[in-house]
């Protein structure tokens, strides 16, 4: 890989700037792509153009993205089946009974219970970030929208609950891909590392915190307050200016006349898709688990060597065949209707999987320009050992937000931050526990991020408008975390 230096993190940079600014992130993206193949190709407007149109074409030569892309553009058939199906207005049906329940004992908090019950099914779905945030979005929209709570707010919550979760409880795809890249610095035993590292992996811990914070106290600030302001005020779920990241089409599709909503077309789906994803992550990583003491023990790692991409999109798949099934037996649907809601729901979240084309694309670009490599091999030769943990942090954090993904943070700040830690005798749990906080956080607040898309899909938000009103509440957990390693660096 070459070196390009600091021209290494202008792409990214100018991507994300483009996308706040002008909230067109298609075309922010497109031009972050452009302009990392240009500087790639000695600023050769033809071959960089070139190059970056066979960039976007290499983004399918991983299995992986080819998965995730598959899997954004089906979930727009299980959620038009679900509408179609009368399961959403069953659903919300059952929960406004649960309202009501509770606006007796607890009068003039059914908002607040609503929340809490996203934030709990969210934390709760820990074994993928994509079908947590899916899940919750999908599940709660129709209620959030009842109760008059911003769609910003939904996502925030979704996305707050979704990735924090994941790295906390390391039981999935998340744990096994980090154990992976700490049995490569020589980590005798990466789980026990892992494990002894959640206690300073202060970010998470105190995203939740936050979020359970605002929910119990309806303390809003920033972006978030003028949402909160907004609704109430209006009415409007969403600004004026919005564009949804999924259509009105899906979130407001008829549904059938003469049928009886049930919750369980709604709900034997949904539990299908978040049921079939630990089922699916066994399956694929069975045969990779090789030393194992007992069944239970060759399970659980194998769940953890699983392909999580593979499995949310055999989840999904899962999920719609099931429905069809379910939808069948009651007569609700003939094989023309649910082949033509299929097709039409595809069609209605292509944009979702042109958006998660682009920004694996704009991740790929900045691998080759070295984006990451550059960030942190600048800061090796004056770290200091007491501000080791807290600038580890803040370069992991820097590295996810230009680059959109905390995987890939996670693999390139590992092979640097541990043998740092090692070289200065500093305590390496906290230093892995802020590599992996700093991956989370930079991710949860930049625009690039897939888990960021995904929410803001799943709770038809305007994806700028949910970047902007999470970005106040990420950055105060940033900065306390920061805070609370520069004081244990010092400690130590």
């Amino acid at each position: 890989m070459d070196n390009y230096g600091f021209l290494s993190i202008l792409p990214p940079v100018i991507a994300i700037i483009l996308a706040l600014r002008t909230k067109q992130v298609y075309i922010a993206l497109l031009f972050g792509i452009w302009s990392a193949w240009i500087v790639m190709n000695d600023w050769n407007l033809l071959k960089g153009t070139l190059a970056a149109i066979e960039g976007l074409v290499n983004v399918f030569k991983s299995e992986g993205n080819t998965r995730t892309i598959m899997f954004s553009a089906l979930v727009g058939a299980l959620l038009l089946f679900i509408q179609y199906s009368k399961g959403v207005e069953g659903f919300v049906h059952k929960i406004n009974k649960l309202i009501t329940y509770f606006e007796k004992k607890h009068p003039g908090n059914s908002k607040i219970i609503v929340q809490l019950l996203a934030l709990i099914t969210g934390i709760v779905l820990f074994v993928e970030t994509s079908i947590s945030s899916l899940t919750v979005g999908t599940l709660y929209r129709p209620i959030f929208d009842k109760l008059k709570i911003p769609r910003e707010k939904l996502a925030y919550i979704a996305d707050s609950s979704s990735a924090p979760t994941s790295i906390l409880i390391p039981f999935n795809a998340w744990g096994a891909f980090i154990m992976g890249l700490l049995l490569t610095q020589g980590i005798d035993n990466p789980f026990s590392m892992l494990l002894a590292s959640i206690k300073y992996n202060f970010y998470p811990i105190i995203t939740l915190l936050i979020v359970l914070i605002i929910i119990v106290t309806k303390k809003d600030f920033g972006a978030m307050a003028k949402a909160e302001k907004r609704t109430k005020e209006t009415g409007k779920v969403l600004s004026d200016t919005a564009k949804p990241m999924i259509s009105e089409t899906i979130t407001a599709y008829q549904p059938k006349e003469g049928i009886k909503a049930k919750a369980y077309n709604m709900i034997i789906p949904l539990t299908t898709m978040v049921v079939m994803m630990p089922i699916n992550l066994a399956y694929t990583g069975w045969s990779a688990v090789k030393n194992y003491s007992s069944f239970s023990d060759h399970l659980l790692q194998s769940i953890g060597k699983g392909s999580g991409s593979s499995s949310v999109l055999y989840a999904v798949i899962t999920a719609i065949f099931i429905a069809m099934v379910v939808y069948r037996v009651q007569g609700i649907m003939k094989m023309k209707e649910m082949v033509d809601l299929t097709l039409k729901g595809i069609s209605e979240l292509m944009p979702l999987a042109l958006l998660m084309l682009l920004a694996f694309a704009i991740s790929d670009a900045c691998n080759k320009l070295g984006t990451g490599d550059f960030i942190a091999n600048w800061s090796k030769e004056w770290l200091s050992p007491e501000l080791l943990p807290a600038l580890v942090f803040v370069i992991s954090s820097f590295i996810a937000f230009s680059t959109g993904t905390s995987w890939g943070t996670f693999a390139i700040m590992l092979a640097i931050s541990i043998p740092m830690a090692n070289a200065n005798n500093s305590d390496l749990t906290l230093v892995v526990a802020a590599t992996l906080g700093g991956g989370v956080f930079g991710d949860h607040c930049s625009p690039i991020s897939d888990t960021s898309i995904i929410s803001s899909m799943a709770s038809a938000s305007d994806h700028i408008d949910h970047v902007k009103t999470q970005l106040p509440y990420a950055l105060i957990g940033g900065v306390i975390t920061t805070i609370l390693y520069l004081i244990l660096g010092f400690m130590t």
